[in-house]
């Protein structure tokens, strides 16, 4: 682990918010004392890029929204009181 201090932190927070998006872990300090423990988090991220998304979303099947209207009147009704 890579150890910081605040004032690095402060200045170089771009870059050392990149390195933690890149997997480097850091220890920050303060006056010489140890704080804080700076990981990146483990497990699946909560944000997907554009370009990632757009790939995934390559080869699927195209959305016939006749038929899903269809299926959700016969499931919800059609009392003809709906938006849209």
């Amino acid at each position: 682990m890579t150890v910081i201090t605040q004032r690095e932190l402060r200045n170089e927070s771009a870059r050392v918010m990149d390195d933690v998006e890149a997997g480097e872990s850091f220890v920050l300090t303060r006056r010489g004392r140890v704080i804080a423990e700076i990981v990146p988090i483990r497990g699946p991220r909560s944000t997907v890029r554009t370009t990632e998304l757009i790939a995934g979303l390559r080869g699927m099947p195209q959305v016939d929204l006749a038929a899903m209207r269809a299926d959700a009147d016969r499931f919800f009704g059609d009392d003809g009181d709906r938006v849209g």
